[in-house]
């Protein structure tokens, strides 16, 4: 069948049936479709939407594209962890690490940033020698020896989300249900999991602005895993915040790190134990969620999350010196401070503009061919509630380049509102989708 046709009924408004969409996939994945057509169906389902039935024919296809691993032969329950997506969420550097020292083995095949949200690999990937394209091979040594293992889209495992993604992310064709549930649950699925645990990220910040769309999203995905045999739990997170302190990967790198060692910041810290948790009882390992809370907090006060880190970053070739010394990870060699313009308290930095803002200072991609800065990015010096007086500092961009400064320095004029009495609203607050 004609790529153009399918385009067409999609185009207005009809459902695809399981042959059109597997045609798409095969054609996608094995490059037969131009990137001109895949993109002009990517935008169709973006406009026209697909329902339950469709989402699930385009999982199963982008599942069939590669192989779905057994990982029967490990001992220990086989369980992940994903976000949907967030400015700052580092918590896949914390949790894997953590969740290995529980028991857990943890596969987790993550991706690059899209859009102004960061992405696992990219952060990954500023840490010197570290590979993220481990073989399948290298995948089981990886577990059996430490536990876990962060990879990026393979050749043999859902690699048509290793085509589709990266034109989701200059096309401005990541906002779909069908087309996240879809590059989600394909991989994960493929991934030989028992268990999956979700953050679904819901704000300004997120790529799903309003609670119902969150929640919409959250029941897909967890009525795909139930489909396919995979136990899945989803969690609403806020993101109208960064989360943490740093936003750009290097500087995640580093704020993760220090959370392993206990002094990151409490929201990241809180996140990342609650959803390692989630994935140590998923797993079997304990009854209750209290009891998983306390084995993950005792895994982060001893420091055995740390060195299951330490052992993850040596097992994929990178260098784990940067544990204990941040200098051998890259840093930008020029800093600009953001400053209050009053007193009066801070409400906080509106997350997707922080997001766009590090984008445009080169920590995330316009084009699927831009290459990524790891240096640069921004740290938040006030956090929301504080009270400033003016001229005190609220932000350090860092950057290379002074030529994106400016344009990074415009997007966050008024992004970090400065009122006079204190916010009111919790701004980390959590709830489990049923």
């Amino acid at each position: 069948m004609r790529a153009v046709d399918i385009i067409r009924k999609k185009r207005d408004g009809h459902p695809l049936g399981p042959a059109e969409i597997e045609e798409f996939v095969c054609a996608a994945t094995r490059r037969q479709w131009p990137d001109y057509q895949v993109a002009a169906l990517l935008m169709a389902i973006v406009l026209r939407g697909m329902d339950a039935t469709e989402t699930a024919a385009l999982t199963g296809a982008m599942v069939r594209s590669g192989v779905r691993l057994d990982l029967s032969d490990l001992p220990g329950p086989k369980v992940d962890k994903h976000s949907t997506g967030g400015v700052g969420d580092k918590t896949s550097l914390v949790l894997a690490p953590l969740a290995a020292a529980c028991g857990v083995v943890v596969p987790m095949m993550s991706g690059r940033g899209l859009g102004h949200t960061g992405g696992t690999l990219d952060k990954l990937e500023s840490i010197p020698g570290l590979r993220v394209g481990l073989s399948l091979e290298e995948l089981r040594a990886a577990l059996r020896r430490v536990g876990c293992a962060m990879i990026g889209p393979t050749t043999e495992i859902a690699p048509a989300d290793k085509v589709l993604y990266p034109l989701r992310d200059v096309t401005a064709t990541i906002e779909s249900i069908a087309l996240i549930s879809a590059s989600i649950m394909s991989k994960k699925i493929a991934e030989g999991i028992s268990g999956l645990v979700l953050d679904v990220k819901c704000g300004s910040g997120a790529f799903m602005k309003a609670r119902p769309d969150a929640v919409r999203l959250a029941r897909s995905l967890t009525a795909i895993g139930a489909a396919q045999g995979v136990r899945t739990e989803a969690v609403l997170t806020p993101m109208d915040r960064p989360l943490g302190r740093a936003v750009g990967n290097a500087l995640e790198v580093i704020e993760s790190i220090e959370t392993l060692k206990g002094r990151g910041p409490k929201d990241v810290e809180d996140l990342a134990v609650h959803l390692t948790a989630r994935m140590v009882r998923l797993g079997g390992l304990t009854i209750t969620l209290e009891e998983a809370e306390a084995q993950v907090r005792m895994a982060l006060a001893s420091g055995a999350g740390l060195e299951k880190f330490r052992a993850m970053i040596e097992q994929q070739d990178g260098d784990p010196r940067v544990l204990d010394d941040y200098a051998r990870l890259p840093t930008a060699p020029r800093r600009e401070v953001l400053r209050a313009d009053r007193a009066g308290y801070v409400r906080g930095f509106e997350a997707e503009r922080l997001g766009r803002a590090t984008v445009l200072l080169g920590a995330g991609r316009d084009r699927v061919a831009d290459t990524i800065d790891p240096a640069v990015g921004a740290v938040v010096l006030a956090r929301p509630g504080q009270q400033l007086k003016a001229g005190d500092a609220l932000l350090e961009l860092h950057y290379s380049a002074p030529a994106r400064l400016e344009a990074a320095r415009a997007l966050l004029r008024d992004a970090c509102p400065i009122e006079d009495v204190p916010p009111t609203e919790d701004l980390w607050a959590l709830a489990t989708v049923e």
